[in-house]
């Protein structure tokens, strides 16, 4: 008994999750700003002062 109410729990908590990333994945970026959600972190390039000067003295 006590295993079947644990993974029940358990799929009940995995539905749950995947509607609300469904629900996220659905909104613009303007309504996740609405509800406070952070945008998706996308890559980004950090390039330091003086890195090309550094790479061309290297040649």
């Amino acid at each position: 008994m006590k295993t079947t109410a644990t993974a029940i729990a358990a799929l009940k908590t995995w539905q749950r999750t995947v509607s609300r990333r469904r629900a996220i994945a659905g909104l613009t970026p303007d309504r996740l700003r609405d509800i406070g959600h952070a945008e998706a972190p996308a890559p980004v390039l950090e390039v330091k002062a003086g890195l090309v000067t550094n790479l061309m003295s290297m040649r």
